[in-house]
């Protein structure tokens, strides 16, 4: 993916975002020159890896494969650990409309996926089997706001504005937009895109980016090369 193309695709979610009242934190708009100076009085920032974070899962088709994402707080899997602590996390999200975020499942992460405004946000949904692969048989059993939903495998839960679902470690789900872009918030216990996320088909998690301009803003993905 260029880097002109994701810093179009920031100045969009960022106006999209706010069209629903949705404030973003002020270090979203720092500067990368800004993020490199003020890289140890915010070691949080960069060990939590909050901020901007826009994929295609490594496939080049983001308009029909992949996600907006941005952190917006996170904690440590040492304090999972020890129970105590910082043990959740926050991220605000777009779907855009028809665009699929591929079959995926978290093997320690539960997380609240809310619609929070635009069109339907719709979760293609499937229980694991005994060795954590989709299991096309198992009915499939998830929480909506409190109350108990129950799908054949494979399944579409359908959540309209004000909606959420609660995803519990082992849940297969892919998703998209229907109807208009999805405006999406996630709340979730500690947050590890590196290392928990675990897709059906071998893709990548983070974009290649070709720098033919200068960042708007950092991605997490940019933090090594930039900061560290």
């Amino acid at each position: 993916m260029k880097r002109s193309r994701v810093n179009d695709i920031i100045r969009d979610a960022d106006a999209f975002i706010r069209s629903f009242g949705y404030i973003m934190p002020p270090f979203a708009y720092w500067t990368p020159e800004e993020m490199k100076a003020r890289s140890e009085s915010s070691r949080g920032i960069f060990d939590a890896r909050l901020g901007w974070d826009i994929t295609d899962y490594g496939q080049g088709r983001f308009d029909e494969f992949g996600l907006f994402l941005f952190t917006v707080r996170n904690g440590r899997l040492e304090d999972m650990r020890k129970g105590a602590g910082m043990l959740y996390a926050e991220k605000i999200m777009i779907s855009r409309k028809d665009q699929l975020s591929p079959m995926h499942r978290h093997a320690i992460k539960t997380e609240d996926i809310i619609n929070r405004g635009g069109g339907k946000l719709v979760l293609e949904l499937f229980m694991s089997d005994r060795d954590g692969g989709v299991d096309p048989k198992a009915e499939v059993s998830v929480p909506v706001d409190g109350t108990v939903r129950k799908l054949p495998p494979g399944g579409l839960l359908k959540l309209d504005p004000g909606e959420s679902v609660t995803l519990f470690p082992g849940v297969w789900h892919a998703f998209w937009g229907e109807g208009k872009d999805v405006l999406i918030g996630e709340v979730s216990t500690v947050n590890d895109d590196l290392t928990d996320n675990i897709f059906r088909e071998p893709i990548g998690r983070f974009s290649e980016i070709e720098e033919d301009v200068p960042p708007l803003h950092l991605l997490v993905s940019d933090y090594e090369r930039w900061v560290d």
